[in-house]
């Protein structure tokens, strides 16, 4: 609840013929025949030297996807064909899935594909030459981030770090009201987050005005499905938004700051964003058991397992007697992980887009 890839071609032909008729043949014979037959031979081979070539029968074309280290599609990178002259020089920008496309290429004619994309170092082809009608597909495009986009600037202690760090994230929003405050997108700058940034964090959360509004929410929809067995009426609505803005308390309270305080855990999801599909979903569902220490290690997450474990502990002192024991321990603990672990794959492929100032900062 609380918790985005010369060729040139040349032919010559020769014809030798040979005739022999039989009967010797004079020096001097050899002489006259091939004076008269010079000026013959010459004006034919001016004639076929006078023949322009051929033109190609039809323009090729170069096609391609621009993707990253990672193998993600690059969205709106500018792809420049060019021969080295300013005179042949074309220019596309990548579609929503990294394709581009030149068409009317002449054949024989060798081209360099150079790709610019923001954040990344620009990248360029070897020689391409393609054939009439050919269709040809640029290999090996894989975007490097520059250097400019991957360093780090380190200025005063950790703590001033982090402290601005955590300010920048209580500026992510969903849609612009949401907190999403708990996502790390900058990854290889973060630093640890000390003791009393994690509490900070954590109230944030619980008193965002958000909160209240989801607690209502869902107690509404207690209340319509009779659940927990508080008594219907104005009463039983209150404890049932009631209990469930204490569940979500709680359950920040322990797994946001207490345990990752007691236990030097970082309580933030770390977003991956590149890389196939597949190792993003694994990424994703793995954080409600993994986490990142503060000392930068992968370590198991105790401190959010553990805050699940007690916040359910918790709701037996406040949920109607019948609704008591170890069976509301054990639900309440699957239902958070089950939520966590939706909330993971929804935030590495959804919220993101979602977030205008992740978008605007990252």
């Amino acid at each position: 609840m609380f918790r985005n890839h010369n060729f040139s071609r040349n032919w010559t032909a020769a014809v030798f013929f040979t005739f022999n008729f039989g009967s010797a043949i004079t020096a001097q014979q050899v002489d006259s025949a091939a004076a008269a037959t010079a000026p013959a031979v010459a004006e034919q081979t001016a004639q076929a030297q006078a023949i322009p070539a051929a033109p190609d029968a039809q323009p090729g074309h170069i096609t391609g996807t621009v993707v990253d280290t990672y193998g993600d599609v690059v969205v709106g990178a500018t792809v420049v064909l060019d021969d080295g002259t300013i005179t042949d020089q074309k220019s596309v920008i990548s579609d929503d899935n990294g394709f581009f496309q030149f068409a009317g290429v002449k054949p024989g004619v060798a081209y360099h594909v150079t790709i610019h994309g923001k954040d990344f170092a620009d990248w360029k082809s070897q020689e391409i030459v393609v054939k009439p009608g050919d269709f040809a597909t640029v290999a090996g495009i894989q975007l490097k981030l520059s250097e400019a986009s991957t360093s780090v600037t380190v200025y005063g202690d950790n703590l001033q770090i982090a402290t601005e760090q955590i300010q920048v994230a209580e500026h992510q929003r969903v849609l612009g009201f949401i907190p999403n405050f708990y996502v790390v997108y900058d990854s290889e700058n973060v630093v640890p987050m000390p003791a009393k940034l994690k509490f900070k964090l954590a109230f944030k959360v619980a008193v965002d005005p958000v909160s209240f509004a989801a607690a209502a929410f869902l107690g509404t929809v207690d209340q319509a499905s009779n659940s927990p067995n508080y008594p219907q009426g104005w009463a039983g609505f209150g404890e049932r938004v009631g209990a469930r803005y204490a569940d979500g308390f709680t359950d920040i309270l322990f797994g946001g700051a207490i345990l990752p305080a007691l236990l030097h855990q970082d309580p933030r999801y770390y977003y991956q964003g590149t890389g196939t599909t597949s190792s993003r979903l694994k990424h994703a569902l793995a954080y409600p058991f993994i986490c990142k220490g503060d000392n930068g290690k992968l370590q198991p997450n105790y401190s959010t397992i553990g805050g699940d474990l007690v916040s359910a502990g918790l709701a037996n002192l406040y949920y109607p007697p019948s609704n008591r024991g170890i069976g509301l321990v054990f639900t309440n603990l699957a239902v958070g992980t089950a939520e966590r672990g939706l909330s993971t794959v929804l935030q590495e492929f959804v919220l993101r887009r979602l977030t205008p100032r992740a978008k605007k900062d990252n």
